[in-house]
């Protein structure tokens, strides 16, 4: 620009120089650990514990993702994060005719009971925190989960993880949903309420911004329309009768990191300040249901297929924008994941660089270390800003179901990622390897290929499986699972028997289907 301007991605103005004075200027008034929460959760942040490192994986077979489970943790995982091929992501079976050239591709595939053994095998899931990004099937994952514990013995009381199950994201821009918005609703809700009671301390939802920006938002976009859905989900539980003060606690999100690593600290930290007061606004008076608690993505979208180890620094700068914002769980991208899913070598990579961050860069041993910064103060005042008048905007249009089923949250993902795809093949914005910077030959880097025949494997177990069971007792398990999702009773204890008496994934997902409708 012939005028020297500079503009984050957002489109905010990026002053030649921040001072005491500037007119954005206002440091918070509160200390770490107190509501509103700017300045992080907890008084101490790092120092008292580290952010929980989990490293998402999940491909090919269960028996396959269990030796990755099990390299993770001896190489210092202390949370496991499970990612679900799209036949179990949109509640087909493996034998399911849509399911072919997809089966164990993008995450590992979890048709029965069986499955989630293997998965899990010689892993207590008492000793461990686990994440599963799943959202259609949310329900059903988790009463797998349920299930497998109860046969370990596991006091359920005492079962740690978090299910995505964050639904509204799905139709604004990742597209795995199976029934429309309101009995989708209606799932999660059901999901809150019973966990409230059997599994005080799962969080029932990561209400997800990740995707969000992985189709191409900006980052103010990307902390109002993941605000608004949070604030969409409240509403439902409040509308159940269920109290903010008890659900609230359990609720998390789910972040993106990306490269300006100074927007980054900034959205994290109005995040926390706006979903505080959005909390407070709807009634909640506990200090821990105002609290903003995230697990952070480093972002995919950033990864180049081009100079694939550039991508390391890339990640590593992500990393440090989580934890300068306060995070408290992470996984960091392979190198390689533009490409494949990440080999074992591209994994311990993504994984040492946090241990580096943790244990080399110093950047734990303070509370908020960029907390006064002119820059960092101004920018969270200006995220916070342009975040809010996008939430007036939908509240106006009666919420995010209303707002995404009008098209408007899609329409402005769109428009962004159109925008930014204009200034990076026009050369405004430099990407390093792919639009400037380029290399003459590059040598080919080893990638992880998934073998077709995997499926066929599937569907002989499910064969077998289906085989030895008890089929007066399925049939009358979904006629029973039919009946709750007719009259509105909560649907999670007719699952979790279902799951245990050998009725699959697909079967449950379709007998909803029957009751709900598919969403198109």
């Amino acid at each position: 620009m012939s005028d020297n301007r500079k503009y984050t991605d957002s489109g905010i103005e990026i002053k030649k120089l921040y001072a005491a004075n500037s007119q954005s200027y206002t440091p918070p008034a509160e200390e770490p650990g107190e509501v509103p929460f700017t300045r992080g959760i907890q008084p101490d942040m790092y120092r008292g514990k580290l952010w929980t490192m989990r490293q998402y994986a999940g491909f090919s077979t269960a028996e396959e993702s269990n030796n990755r489970y099990h390299y993770l943790l001896s190489q210092g995982v202390n949370g496991l994060s499970v990612a679900f091929d799209l036949p179990t992501q949109i509640g087909y079976d493996s034998d399911h005719l849509l399911a072919e050239g997809e089966v164990g591709k993008v995450g590992v595939a979890i048709d029965t009971i069986d499955d989630m053994q293997t998965l899990f095998n010689g892993i207590k899931l008492e000793d461990v925190s686990t994440s599963m990004t799943i959202n259609a099937t949310g329900f059903i994952l988790l009463s797998l989960y349920v299930a497998l514990a109860k046969q370990q013995g596991t006091d359920l009381k005492k079962l740690n993880g978090t299910i995505q199950n964050d639904i509204l994201k799905e139709y604004a821009a990742r597209g795995t949903y199976i029934y429309p918005p309101r009995p989708s609703m209606r799932i999660i809700t059901d999901i809150f309420e019973w966990c409230s009671l059997e599994l005080p301390k799962w969080n029932t939802i990561s209400i997800s911004g990740y995707h969000i920006r992985e189709a191409g938002s900006t980052a103010v976009q990307e902390v109002a329309f993941t605000l608004s859905n949070g604030k969409a989900y409240v509403k439902a539980a409040l509308a159940k009768g269920l109290d903010i003060n008890v659900f609230g606690k359990r609720l998390s999100f789910f972040f993106n990191a990306h490269n300006n690593l100074f927007e980054e600290v900034a959205k994290f930290r109005a995040a926390r300040r706006m979903w505080s007061k959005i909390m407070k606004d709807l009634g909640a008076t506990d200090p821990k249901a105002m609290m903003l608690r995230f697990h952070t993505q480093t972002g995919g979208s950033t990864l180049t297929a081009q100079q694939p180890l550039n991508n390391i620094s890339r990640v590593t700068i992500q990393t440090m924008a989580a934890v300068l914002g306060g995070t408290q769980s992470l996984h960091t991208n392979g190198y390689d994941e533009a490409l494949s899913l990440p080999t074992e070598e591209a994994a311990k990579i993504a994984l040492r660089t946090q241990q580096i961050v943790a244990f080399e860069s110093g950047t734990p041993d303070t509370a908020d270390p960029l907390g006064g910064s002119y820059y960092v103060e101004a920018l969270t005042n200006e995220v916070e800003n342009a975040a809010w008048k996008l939430i007036e905007k939908i509240d106006a249009m009666g919420g995010s179901v209303s707002a995404i089923e009008q098209g408007f949250i899609q329409n402005e993902i769109a428009r962004s990622a159109y925008e930014y795809q204009q200034k990076v093949e026009s050369g405004e914005k430099i990407i390093v390897g792919v639009n400037k910077f380029h290399a003459e030959e590059e040598s080919p880097i080893p990638i992880l290929k998934i073998d077709d025949s995997i499926r066929q494997k599937q569907i002989e177990q499910l064969k077998q499986f289906k085989q030895n069971r008890n089929h007066p007792k399925v049939d009358s398990l979904l006629q029973q699972l039919n009946d709750k999702a007719a009259s509105g009773e909560n649907l999670m204890p007719a699952v979790i028997e279902s799951v245990e008496n050998h009725v699959t994934l697909g079967e449950i997902a379709d007998e909803l289907r029957a009751v709900f409708g598919e969403y198109k």
